[in-house]
């Protein structure tokens, strides 16, 4: 079962390089703004949709992953 996740990260750059390696994966990732909700140092994030919230890996840029609930947001890893 596919869920969505926005990570958020210390640099956009940390943002830029983490949607570049889930499309070299072949999965659909966007980087946007932060939504008000969830807080950032960069105010860049990157949606995306998978199995697993560590399709892309963990870098040392990865501020928070939440998974995206009726809710709102579950945080699912907290760097």
């Amino acid at each position: 079962m596919y869920h969505t996740y926005i990570a958020t990260f210390f640099s956009h750059f940390g943002a830029i390089r983490f949607s570049r390696e889930l499309k070299k994966k072949g999965m659909k990732a966007t980087v946007m703004p932060v939504p008000r909700n969830l807080s950032s140092s960069c105010g860049t994030c990157v949606s995306y949709e998978s199995e697993n919230w560590d399709a892309a890996g963990i870098s040392e840029e990865l501020e928070q992953i939440v998974r995206v609930v009726d809710e709102g947001y579950q945080k699912v890893y907290e760097g």
